[in-house]
């Protein structure tokens, strides 16, 4: 509305108001003066009188202030204004990146800008490399991830070695993480000249690898620790042992390797998947040491305790950037898509559609201890991020390595007859499915250096 109408429609709102005002005030006035002159009749009366003047005089004022309102701002543009709050409030819930969930979405065809790097990345592992071991169809390479509400950013690996110059990314957990540590690794490598790159094997045993980024300063690693706490199963290549002992309350072996680390990738599931676990009190050699089976999620929970009092204790909270990895699925049972299916992932090449399809192999009850564990250590005054993977992978059924790996065992005529008794529904193909673990990784990491951040997630 024009200025100048605006004033003058004010101004004749405002004139017969002040008129009305000079006369009750005139009239107040005149009922005082009866009121003192004849006072001892109407003393009972003074008090009525002051109580209604008040109302009238509260009920004048708020009537005031209706009229002016109404004509200074006329309903139309009321209206207006509303319906464009609206809008900004709705676009802002669903757009908006601070307020998108990563995690909550579908996986969508897309063949023109996916995989996000070469089947030959020399870094691919032989247990993910599928396409080196003969598998022909490759569309488990072609799908993105699309969250409901918000486009990822594209993943630019100069952009992230940027973000780590000087530092350390250290991925530490089991053969899943690093699955996703060499899918970061070659999402990254190929943006740098070959003089200027390397990979290391250190500590003990050769349980950190090292992907150097020279010109950067930059590192990239993994440290095998499969159930983050100590255990006999630590060794990064002979590890497969009958009896698994865990020394429930030690993770200082592990831990000083990862101590000074800038952002910190932690998982662990697959190895506690057992009825009961064989804790121990002591060292492994020692001859008076205490061992008592204790049943798996007591176990989980007691490990993630001694988890989480390092962190409090250990971490710099200035520095280091925490994530815990949810569980990742298995597709070990065809049946569960499948009506009356008697086999398992082999030989599958689409992913499921149907939206919050969860698997047998999927261990609720174990990510909210991981979420009990993260939400007392916020309370505490440390901030771990969840990486919510299980649900956008649970539908990639089609993209694990099944018989399309190296078997480092001797497989029989018998199961070369019967390819489902060894597929592998573990693990996954690279490129796959850890790429877009690691491209909600560095949405994650570039949200920290901008102005908006995800949202907390819960992970069940």
């Amino acid at each position: 509305m024009d200025t100048t109408k605006q004033h003058q429609t004010k101004k004749q709102a405002t004139v017969p108001l002040q008129a009305k005002k000079h006369q009750i005030a005139f009239a107040v006035r005149a009922w005082w003066m009866i009121i003192i002159r004849n006072r001892n009749y109407f003393q009972p009366l003074v008090a009525i009188f002051v109580t209604f003047l008040l109302i009238a005089t509260i009920n004048f004022t708020g009537k005031k202030n209706n009229i002016q309102s109404s004509e200074a701002y006329p309903k139309e543009n009321m209206q207006a204004s509303d319906d464009s709050d609206l809008e900004t409030h709705q676009k802002n819930s669903s757009d908006s990146p601070s307020r998108c969930d990563f995690f909550s979405g579908k996986w969508v065809f897309d063949n023109i800008s996916y995989p996000l790097y070469s089947s030959q990345c020399s870094y691919i592992s032989d247990q993910v490399a599928c396409d080196r071991y003969g598998r022909k169809d490759s569309k488990y390479q072609n799908w993105r991830w699309q969250p409901h509400h918000c486009d990822l950013p594209r993943f630019n690996a100069t952009a992230l070695l940027e973000m780590l110059r000087g530092k350390r990314i250290v991925y530490v957990g089991d053969s899943l993480n690093r699955n996703q540590w060499v899918s970061m690794v070659c999402l990254v490598e190929s943006s740098i000249p070959d003089s200027q790159k390397s990979l290391d094997w250190s500590g003990q045993d050769g349980a950190l690898i090292t992907f150097k980024a020279k010109e950067y300063d930059a590192s990239i690693q993994f440290y095998w620790a499969p159930l983050l706490v100590e255990s006999n199963s630590d060794h990064p290549f002979n590890h497969r042992l009958p009896d698994r002992i865990v020394r429930i309350q030690a993770i200082e072996k592990h831990a000083r390797y990862w101590t000074d680390a800038d952002i910190l990738v932690f998982n662990s599931y697959l190895w506690w998947r057992r009825t009961t676990m064989k804790l121990l009190w002591g060292s492994l050699d020692s001859s008076d040491a205490i061992y008592k089976e204790v049943e798996m999620l007591r176990s989980y929970e007691m490990a993630l305790k001694t988890w989480s009092d390092w962190l409090e204790f250990h971490v710099d909270r200035s520095k280091t950037q925490l994530f815990f990895a949810s569980l990742s699925p298995t597709h070990l049972w065809n049946y569960e898509w499948i009506s009356g299916g008697e086999g398992n992932c082999y030989n599958e090449t689409e992913p499921l559609t149907r939206e919050g399809h969860w698997g047998g192999g999927s261990d609720a009850r174990m990510m909210r201890l991981v979420e009990a564990a993260i939400e007392g250590l916020g309370r505490r005054g440390v901030k771990v991020q969840v990486l919510n993977i299980t649900q956008m992978s649970e539908y990639r059924k089609e993209a694990h390595p099944t018989i399309y790996k190296k078997h480092y065992g001797t497989v029989t005529e018998e199961q070369l007859s019967n390819p489902v008794s060894y597929a592998d529904c573990i693990h996954w193909c690279l490129p796959g499915v850890p790429d877009a673990w690691n491209e909600i990784l560095y949405a994650l990491l570039l949200n920290t250096s901008s102005s908006f951040s995800s949202p907390s997630m819960k992970i069940t």
